[in-house]
């Protein structure tokens, strides 16, 4: 049976996973960000866990193909060396599941940050739906939320 299963979790299957299992968790940040479903089960450590789980597997699993991670590291040399990685799937789902468990990871911190300065959910809204397909702009549209309701400029918080 295990087997089986390792067998079923290929890289193909393992993005439609990865993709399916995490939206719920975007779902709960952007409807319900003050709930306690959003606080426990959300903004804790257990989407990390989960996301964590299916990167060691995909380690794992290239691992055992002989996968020469060694080689990961041309990716600093150029960017046709980049390219070149992304053609591996084992490579292209580590980078993959890298993404997305950052933007969880924001989003997060968005529904924490906002909640300390209690800025409307309907707002937060925005910058997290952008967050999600697009991290760092959805990040610097909050960062600009951010400022009309702290009514200063930090450069550290």
């Amino acid at each position: 049976m295990i087997e089986e299963i390792y067998n079923y979790f290929n890289a193909d299957m393992l993005y439609y996973w990865v993709n399916l299992g995490i939206l719920p968790f975007w779902l709960i940040l952007i409807f319900f960000p003050y709930s306690n479903l959003s606080r426990y089960f959300v903004t804790s450590i257990f989407p990390i866990l989960m996301l964590s789980g299916a990167y060691i597997f995909i380690l794992y699993k290239s691992y055992l193909n002989s996968y020469d991670f060694a080689n990961n590291f041309s990716l600093y040399l150029s960017l046709n060396n980049l390219s070149e990685l992304f053609t591996e799937k084992s490579y292209l789902m580590m980078f993959w599941i890298h993404f997305i468990s950052i933007n969880l990871f924001v989003g997060g911190w968005i529904v924490k940050d906002s909640q300390k300065l209690s800025i409307n959910k309907f707002f937060v809204a925005i910058p997290l739906m952008i967050t999600y397909l697009i991290g760092p702009i959805g990040l610097f549209i909050y960062w600009f939320l951010r400022i009309f309701y702290a009514k200063n400029i930090n450069l550290y918080d």
